[in-house]
């Protein structure tokens, strides 16, 4: 197998999580490209035609991508179990997915646009969808966070830490401290420790 990735990519960082916590590292060889919405990586496209990471090729030649596929079809290979709480793994993985769908458009926002044409209203709202989603998570899905692996914990994880990573000053800690807490002990696991987006 092949990944396609890029390693600040949040979507593409729950990915390798996962292929380290089902140590299925070794089965895949890695293609870091660099691709963006204004200039999308030529390889990546010829794989993917919306040009997005991760995009994973097969053995047998298909490709898959979009991380839900990619890791709901690595688990199956590793035989693993992080779909273990059916829907609400799914759900959870969704929601996570949707924080990072946020976090990632305000920072095309402001590290793709010129200043003097960004704007504040966009920025603020996508940063209001991570707020919102990071109250939902610490009022309704601590027990689910605290339980046994699976997706929706790593999806969240990497959520987390890209917010972290790109937008430093968004205290998404604020009134929810067990997230907090949480997200401070999963963040030591090795697979995380593993994948930390380089700084730049």
């Amino acid at each position: 197998m092949k990944l396609h990735y890029a390693p600040t990519s949040p979507f593409v960082r729950k990915v390798m999580v996962l292929l380290h916590e089902t140590d299925l590292l070794d089965q895949v060889a890695l293609n870091q490209v660099v691709t963006s919405p204004f200039a999308p990586c030529a390889d990546v496209q010829a794989q993917n035609p919306l040009a997005k990471i991760p995009a994973l090729e097969r053995e047998d030649g298909g490709v898959l991508y979009d991380s839900r596929v990619i890791c709901d079809y690595l688990n199956m290979r590793a035989g693993a179990d992080l779909y273990n709480r059916g829907w609400d793994s799914k759900v959870l993985e969704a929601l996570a997915d949707g924080l990072m769908d946020a976090a990632v458009l305000a920072t095309y926002e402001m590290r793709l646009r010129p200043e003097d044409q960004q704007s504040q209203d966009w920025i603020k709202a996508q940063h209001g969808k991570v707020l919102a989603a990071c109250t939902a998570l610490n009022a309704q899905w601590m027990p689910h966070l605290e339980g046994a692996l699976d997706i929706g914990q790593i999806a969240v994880a990497c959520g987390l830490g890209y917010v972290n990573f790109r937008h430093p000053t968004l205290d998404w800690r604020a009134g929810n401290p067990a997230l907090a807490a949480w997200f401070e002990g999963f963040e030591s696991r090795a697979s995380m420790q593993a994948t930390r987006p380089p700084e730049g």
